[in-house]
C-alpha cells in the first residue's frame, strides 16, 4: 500500500476554562509545530454560532498563520457559499495567494437551506445497518429529524445573510470562482469582471463533501480535488469518493482523481491514556447535532460526569465509534484501514483534546510512527 501524507484539520477548538484569544494562540503554535512534523497543509474548518470554536473566519486565521510559518500548504475546509458571493471569495483569498503564492487551498463548502433538506431527506430514508469495509467500519446513519427542525439552525443561517437573500446554486457559485480566477467570467448578458486581488492567482481548489450528492459531481466535472468527511459523516464516505470517481473528468491539471479523506483522531503513549484524553469528544458532538453549538471542550473530569440518556448515546454513535483514539501503533494501523477502503491519497487528521500540550503531542506521536 502507497504512503500518503498527513494533514490537519483545525477547528480552533475552545477549552473549558479558555477564551476564543487563547485558542488562537494555540492555533498558531500548532501550525508551526505541525510544520516542523511533516504535515502537508493546515486547514481551517468555518463555523459560527458555536460557543467552543474558534474558527468563524479561515481567510483571517490563514493569513495570521501564514506570517507565523514558512512551508505547509495553508486552506479552508471550507467555505460556506451559502453566505459569500464568488466575487468576495476570490477577492478574499487572492489576496492571500498574492502575499504567499504557491501556499494556499481554497476549500468550497456547502450550507445553508439546502443542507437542512438533505438532513431532512436523509432522515426519511430507511436504516442501512452497520458495515466492515477492508477492516474499516461503516457506521449507519444518525437520525438527523431533530437537527433539520431545529430553529437555531435557522437562526444561524438567518444571520449569515442579508434579509430575503437567496443563495445561488452551489454548482453555478464555483463555476464563477472558476471563472473570476481565470479571467474568464462573463454576466449572463455578457458583460466582463475581473476580480482584483484574484484573477490570475493560483490556490489549489477543492470541494468538500459529505456524500453522494451535488458536492461530489461538481468536484469531479470540474476535475478538482475532493475531500471527503469521515469525521463528520462516516456512514456515507464510501458513497462520497465512489461518486467522485465516477463524475470525474480528466484535465491537465489533474489527470485523476485525487481524495483526502478526513478522521478525527488522538494519539498518547498508551491506548487508556488516549482514551481519557478523548473522553469529551461524546458530548462535544452531542451538543452540535443537538443544534446548541459545540461546547467548549470538556476536561475529561467534566466529561466523566456528563449524563447520558439512551437517545443522545445513539446520536452520537456513528461519530465516537469511528474516532481514532490509542497509541500511535494502534492509531496508524486504523488509518491505514481508513486509507485502503477509501483509496485516500491523502489523510486530513482534526485532534480535539482540553490541553493544548496533549493535542500537539498527539500530533507529533502520529507523524513519527507514519514517517517510519
Amino acid at each position: 500500500m502507497p504512503e500518503v501524507p498527513l494533514s490537519v484539520l483545525d477547528l480552533v477548538p475552545i477549552s473549558s476554562g479558555a477564551t476564543a484569544a487563547d485558542a488562537v494562540r494555540n492555533t498558531v503554535d500548532l501550525a508551526q509545530q505541525a510544520e516542523r512534523f511533516g504535515y502537508r497543509r493546515y486547514w481551517f474548518a468555518e463555523h459560527h454560532l458555536n460557543p467552543g470554536v474558534a474558527g468563524a473566519s479561515p481567510p483571517i486565521l490563514i493569513a495570521l498563520v501564514a506570517g507565523a510559518t514558512e512551508r505547509i500548504r495553508l486552506g479552508s475546509a471550507g467555505v460556506q457559499l451559502a453566505h459569500r458571493t464568488p466575487l468576495a471569495t476570490v477577492e478574499e483569498f487572492g489576496l492571500i495567494d498574492a502575499l504567499h503564492p504557491g501556499r494556499l487551498d481554497l476549500g468550497l463548502g456547502r450550507s445553508g437551506k439546502q443542507l437542512v433538506r438533505e438532513y431532512a431527506a436523509a432522515a426519511a430514508r430507511p436504516a442501512v445497518p452497520a458495515q466492515t469495509v477492508d477492516g474499516l467500519l461503516i457506521p449507519p446513519k444518525p437520525d438527523f429529524s431533530g437537527l433539520a427542525r431545529s430553529s437555531r439552525l435557522g437562526l444561524t443561517f438567518g444571520l449569515l445573510q442579508q434579509p430575503g437573500a437567496e443563495s445561488p446554486d452551489y454548482g453555478e457559485q464555483v463555476d464563477d470562482i472558476l471563472a473570476l480566477l481565470h479571467g474568464t467570467y462573463r454576466s449572463a448578458d455578457g458583460v466582463e469582471a475581473h476580480a482584483v486581488p484574484g484573477e490570475g492567482t493560483r490556490p489549489q481548489i477543492w470541494i468538500l463533501g459529505s456524500s453522494g450528492g451535488q458536492s461530489a459531481s461538481v468536484a469531479g466535472r470540474n476535475s478538482l480535488r475532493f475531500a471527503a468527511n469521515y469525521h463528520v459523516s462516516p456512514s456515507s464516505v464510501l458513497e462520497a469518493v465512489d461518486a467522485y470517481r465516477a463524475a470525474f473528468q480528466p484535465s491537465d491539471a489533474l489527470p485523476k482523481p485525487y481524495v483526502a479523506v478526513s478522521a478525527d483522531v488522538v494519539v498518547a503513549e498508551d491506548d487508556a491514556t488516549a482514551r481519557k484524553l478523548a473522553s469529551g469528544y461524546g458530548s462535544w458532538v452531542r451538543s452540535i447535532r443537538r443544534a446548541e453549538g459545540a461546547i467548549p471542550f470538556p476536561t475529561p473530569e467534566e466529561a466523566a460526569a456528563h449524563e447520558w440518556t439512551d437517545e443522545d448515546r445513539a446520536l452520537v454513535a456513528d461519530r465516537v465509534d469511528t474516532q481514532f483514539a490509542g497509541s500511535p501503533a494502534t492509531v496508524t494501523a486504523r488509518l491505514r484501514q481508513l486509507q485502503e477502503a477509501t483509496g485516500a491519497d491523502e489523510l486530513v487528521i482534526t485532534t480535539i483534546t482540553h490541553d493544548h500540550a496533549d493535542r500537539v503531542r498527539s500530533y507529533e506521536l502520529l507523524a513519527e510512527h507514519w514517517n517510519r
